[in-house]
């Protein structure tokens, strides 16, 4: 359970970090260009779902990695243990889309409802950045 535990904190903590800093870097970005206003809330919109889908495939990497290296349990279901199978699993987690056709076993069950509240958390966090940004550079 310790290792699942710290595994589960570092793809948490990753994931915090990386979205920080993805954000972090579209507001210095728009800061720095001199572009039409309506362009800037583009970029910021293709720069937070670049973040969010990084972020997806860090946790399907984590899926993989203690599915095939650690032997957490495994993935049921419409899973055939490949890092594309992994990756649908956690973009339908991530988003909270929640399919069903694939379920987490054992200790997965505790990376998969982190990986829920880590993306629950890592939207709004796009949405209210996006909505400053909106304000801020939107043209009526």
């Amino acid at each position: 359970m310790l290792v699942a535990f710290l595994l589960n904190s570092l793809l948490v903590g990753l994931t915090v970090v990386i979205h920080h800093e993805a954000l972090n870097g579209l507001f210095r970005l728009g800061q720095r260009l001199s572009v039409r206003r309506n362009l800037a809330v583009l970029i910021g919109v293709f720069g937070a779902m670049l973040a969010h889908v990084v972020e997806i495939w860090l946790f399907a990497i984590g899926y993989y990695f203690m599915v095939h290296s650690m032997h957490f349990d495994t993935l049921l279901g419409n899973f055939d243990g490949s890092l594309i199978d992994c990756a649908y699993f956690s973009f339908t987690t991530y988003t909270s889309l929640g399919f069903g056709d694939i379920e987490p076993m054992g200790h997965l069950r505790f990376t998969a409802g982190l990986e829920a509240l880590a993306g629950l958390m890592m939207i709004t966090w796009t949405a209210s950045f996006m909505f400053l940004k909106m304000q801020r550079y939107w043209e009526y």
